[in-house]
């Protein structure tokens, strides 16, 4: 099979185990905005911010080293057990000492005491599904991998339907009913906890027959080299997220300075929500980067595999530029179907900066392939650690003045600059030969169109549908051809 159909093939179904557990989430947004006021969902956000970082460290890259050391071994059950035992290892001594330690850890990270056991077991059962999640992966089982992740997310939805919805439409309209011992009044965000919870512990057992059938044996020499190249991964993991979600808790702190802490956690909530609209980049570039990676690896040593990355990059520009149009034209109808409270739509404005962000950051993952493929992770982490100085700075000095709008012009600027800063150093080092000129023409006119439509128009549908139409129809004009090349299979295929 053509190598980029097979990555192309495999992309689709990684992006149906992103794309439908995302969609399902999404379900959440207004669910979680339709019971609780912007105040209550910005407290739920921070805590969510908190956890993604936790969920960098507890990690410590040792999904990419997997990768890296799986595909290359010739013995690849070593590489499997030693990584099993190393995070088995972590995870309960973190569990542990994150339990004994549980009030002090509260109060560094502002998180209501209530919920921090919550918060810690989430994490250690997400820690321990990290390398059968990455085995699944890297043994090409994508299908049962999109099973496993869209169930932990139908198990999640439905608790927290039935929580959120369906508990106290039961208990109030009967107190004498068997369920009601299950109902709280005000027990939204713990019951949002709870579903996870048992959303993640599933999630395990349906990995567990991966750590059953193992054969343990931990090769120290072997974990050593796959520290050496997972450390500089945890460090440009931590900084990415930074970049992500540092946001979130930087405008919470630094606007219970100058606000109430209540208005501040409603700020926050209102962008929390509004950040949802840029959705679709972010599943098209997850599920993107999940099938590119292994195809990255094990094409590595191809005759000529620079040629076959340009052209992902290419392809990846034009369809996201596609899609970021798409959202910035559709910004409106969105909000109402995933944002239905009107209270959280004052921060519509950063749905095109957010979304151009967001692309961005694909595009840096397509460019850094220079620095995995020929292990040298530590620009990685260099180049992420920009992005998050320039996340802090930008959040520092401008959310007094510009408020949530600050975070998401530091996500613009963060990314943008990484993008940039991983193609200059890749150059030198690793060169691929980018279709610039193809790249900037599709990134330029969709950058501007999505301006046209969003500001310059006041997002009408009248203006911004002709652009759509118009931009699909130059895709159409000059890509018809090569798509349909990748896609449709010759009469020799057949």
């Amino acid at each position: 099979m053509n190598p980029l159909k097979k990555l192309f093939k495999q992309t689709a179904i990684y992006g149906l185990a992103t794309v439908i557990p995302r969609l399902l989430n999404v379900i959440l947004v207004p669910l979680y905005t339709g019971v609780m006021i912007p105040e209550f969902y910005g407290e739920l956000a921070v805590i969510f911010s908190w956890v993604a970082i936790f969920n960098v460290v507890l990690a410590y890259g040792m999904e990419t080293a997997f990768f890296r050391f799986y595909i290359k071994s010739e013995d690849k059950d070593t590489v499997v057990s030693t990584s099993l035992i190393s995070l088995l290892v972590s995870s309960v001594l973190f569990v542990a000492f994150a339990l004994l330690f549980q009030n002090s850890l509260s109060n560094l990270l502002n998180i209501d005491p209530k919920y921090i056991i919550y918060f810690i077991f989430i994490l250690g059962l997400d820690a321990l599904v990290v390398i059968p999640f990455a085995w699944l992966r890297a043994n090409e089982k994508p299908t049962r991998y999109a099973l496993i992740k869209i169930f932990n997310v139908a198990i999640n939805l439905g608790l927290n339907v039935f929580f959120l919805l369906g508990l106290p439409a039961l208990v109030e309209g009967n107190s004498e009913t068997s369920l009601a011992w299950m109902y709280k009044p005000d027990f939204q965000i713990s019951y949002i906890f709870i579903s996870l919870l048992v959303a993640s512990a599933i999630t395990l057992l349906l990995v567990l027959p991966i750590y059953i059938k193992t054969r343990y044996y931990f090769n120290l020499d072997l974990f050593k080299k796959i520290l050496k190249y997972s450390l500089p991964v945890l460090v440009a993991g931590i900084a990415y997220t930074i970049n992500e979600v540092f946001g979130r808790i930087m405008l919470e702190d630094m606007l219970t300075n100058i606000h109430t802490e209540e208005i501040a956690k409603a700020e926050v909530g209102k962008y929390a929500a509004c950040i949802k609209l840029a959705l679709f980049m972010n599943l098209f570039a997850t599920a993107f980067r999940m099938g590119v990676e292994p195809f990255f690896f094990s094409h590595s040593d191809t005759e000529n595999p620079q040629r076959a990355y340009a052209q992902i990059t290419d392809y990846f520009v034009i369809l996201g530029s596609v899609i970021m149009l798409g959202v910035v034209v559709f910004a409106d109808v969105l909000k109402s179907i995933f944002i239905p409270n009107p209270e959280y739509w004052e921060a519509m404005n950063i749905v095109p900066l957010i979304l151009l962000a967001s692309f961005f950051l694909g595009i840096y993952h397509n460019l850094s392939v220079w620095y995995k493929v020929s292990d040298k992770t530590r620009f990685g982490a260099f180049i992420s650690i920009i992005g998050a100085a320039i996340t802090i700075g930008i959040n520092y000095v401008f959310i007094p003045i510009l408020g949530y709008m600050a975070s998401a012009i530091a996500a613009l600027f963060a990314y943008g600059t990484m993008m940039v800063v991983s193609y200059y150093l890749g150059k030198s080092r690793y060169p691929v030969p980018y279709n610039f000129r193809k790249i900037l023409f599709y990134l330029g006119i969709s950058i501007l169109f999505s301006a046209v439509a969003f500001y310059g128009f006041g997002r009408s549908l009248y203006a911004g549908i002709p652009l759509l139409l118009i931009f699909l129809g130059m895709v159409y004009k000059l890509e018809n051809d090569k798509l349909r090349q990748i896609f449709v299979k010759k009469k020799a295929d057949i």
